[in-house]
């Protein structure tokens, strides 16, 4: 029977931090980290393709504004700002995608889904906004639209000066709505473009109505939960570098090959992986292998076909 593999795309894998951000430059990166997928699709593998979608969705959010600002166009609420960024991304990649498969002379299907994720409308992350989004305000400004639309704020401090920032909830994921069809889709071996961004979050109110929620979901959160309810036997996080490190950029510095959960959660609970994204990553993965995957790996997408790359997570040492 084929494998199947979850893939989370990291930022870096469709837009670098030194680009302008045009769709040329966009689909140059999309396709040069597909290229990277056609060893495991090779392999046997049916994929599921999750991803990120931070500078997109947060210029999407700047459109927002210029639009009210400039042409009086109502702004849209984060769910469909989400959704729209899903869509635009989804089929970028499917575009690639489906150019590299036919490059390769790889006869699949490739299928985009727009993905709502159930969150807790009590999460206690609603009380604690931390996940910054659109772009950077003036005091004057942020208490403004504070009164005007009730947005909170946090202020923000760059080489260039102090700004104010939104701030919105990122609750945990609960559940992946149209996980169901997503299964159905791999098991026909169609590859799957889902839960990007995280997935839009949405909750159930006292009625059973699906209801929007104004927050974000961890993209790696969300993808290692989609994962563990479609029963994928491997989750796959590509990032900008090719080993998880303890004491990273220390004269200390460790490369992981290999880590247990046990191991894992000892590291972390020391702040061994210091600042930045690396713990929600490896988090991500743990909760992969304790929900029954197999294994989780943490790695650059050129260095997937080099199996002696990346740090693999599981259970316990193999």
């Amino acid at each position: 029977m084929s494998k199947l593999a979850v893939v989370a795309l990291g930022g870096n894998a469709l837009l670098r931090g030194n680009q302008a951000g045009t769709i040329e430059e966009q689909e140059q990166n999309t396709t040069d980290t597909l290229e990277n997928l056609v060893y495991l699709i090779k392999e046997g593998y049916n994929l599921v393709i999750s991803h990120g979608n931070g500078p997109q969705v947060g210029n999407i959010l700047m459109r927002n504004d210029a639009g009210e600002e400039m042409y009086h166009i109502p702004q849209m609420p984060l769910d469909v700002c989400v959704a729209d960024s899903q869509g635009g991304i989804g089929y970028m990649i499917e575009r690639q995608l489906r150019n590299v498969l036919r490059k390769h002379g790889i006869d699949k299907e490739v299928c985009c889904l727009v993905t709502p994720v159930l969150v807790d409308k009590d999460d206690p992350a609603f009380a604690n906004p931390t996940k910054r989004v659109g772009k950077i305000y003036t005091k004057e400004q942020a208490d403004e639209l504070s009164k005007s639309k009730g947005w909170i704020f946090k202020e923000e401090v760059k080489d260039t000066g102090t700004g104010w920032r939104r701030v919105v909830p990122s609750p945990a994921p609960k559940g992946i709505v149209n996980e169901k069809v997503i299964k159905q889709l791999v098991d026909q071996g169609i590859i799957v473009i889902a839960s990007g961004g995280g997935g839009i979050p949405v909750y159930m109110d006292e009625k059973g109505d699906m209801r929007p929620s104004e927050a974000v979901i961890d993209k790696d959160s969300a993808s290692a939960l989609m994962g563990a309810r479609i029963g994928a036997d491997e989750f796959y996080i590509l990032t900008d570098v090719p080993y998880v490190f303890i004491n990273y950029k220390k004269p200390n510095e460790k490369k992981l090959e290999f880590l247990s959960k046990a191991d894992a959660e000892k590291f972390m609970a020391e702040g061994m992986f210091g600042e930045g994204n690396m713990s929600p990553k490896i988090q991500a993965c743990l909760n992969f292998v304790a929900q029954g995957g197999h294994m989780s790996v943490i790695t650059e997408a050129t260095k997937l076909e080099d199996k002696t790359y990346g740090t693999k997570i599981t259970l316990e040492y193999e």
